[in-house]
């Protein structure tokens, strides 16, 4: 029963970093691509808040398991763009910037809530803020590592369309030529620990630097 009664805490806390971590990834890709004139993601129905139009069962449950994970994409038609490579570049960082963003809101919610519990009132609610300062600090963490995460440049994460569109073309199309083996190569890099390996230092580093951990 302390097992079940903590694993039901433990999701509490998580549920909204994780689920607001996704989907504002997810929506800042589509959003970009429409503002460079694509409107493939909107016609989808992927200009949404609603997470579950974003969710990727795997990858969702790995932002919970281990605060690395990865969400559906967003379909994006680069025929749109004026300039096509610098399109799939502003495109693909705009996910990752913008859990960055969200780290930091998440941080200075961390922090406004700190000065409170030094307020009588804040003290006489510390059972409420407790958990939100737990949940902020989920906040920092998650999306520095859903940021991190797909900056990889592995296919088919944000890092790999960065990486190919900085590339001389010749050598972009040799990259993406093998992009099919992106996702083995991912599950691998997961299975083996090798990605947890390089992550992790760097979400702790960081969200040490944003929150008390």
């Amino acid at each position: 029963m302390p097992d079940i009664a903590s694993f039901i805490q433990q999701f509490a806390i998580l549920v909204i970093p994780v689920l607001s971590a996704i989907t504002m990834h997810e929506l800042a890709h589509g959003y970009t691509a429409y503002l460079l004139g694509d409107p493939t993601a909107k016609n989808a129905g992927r200009l949404t808040l609603n997470p579950i139009k974003h969710l990727d069962p795997v990858g969702t449950i790995a932002l919970f398991l281990i605060k690395i994970g990865w969400a559906k994409p967003v379909p994006i038609n680069a025929a749109y763009f004026t300039n096509q490579r610098q399109g799939l570049i502003l495109v693909s960082v705009a996910g990752p910037a913008t859990n960055f963003v969200l780290a930091v809101v998440f941080a200075l919610l961390f922090h406004l809530l700190s000065v409170l519990l030094y307020t009588s009132a804040g003290a006489a609610a510390l059972p409420v803020l407790e958990p939100l300062l737990y949940m902020c600090q989920a906040g920092v963490l998650i999306n520095i590592g859903l940021g991190v995460f797909n900056l990889l440049p592995v296919p088919p994460l944000d890092g790999s369309n960065i990486l190919a569109g900085i590339l001389p073309p010749h050598l972009a199309q040799a990259f993406l030529k093998h992009s099919t083996y992106g996702f083995i190569i991912l599950i691998l890099l997961l299975v083996t620990g090798g990605a947890q390996k390089v992550i992790i230092p760097i979400i702790y580093g960081m969200g040490g630097f944003l929150v008390p951990l």
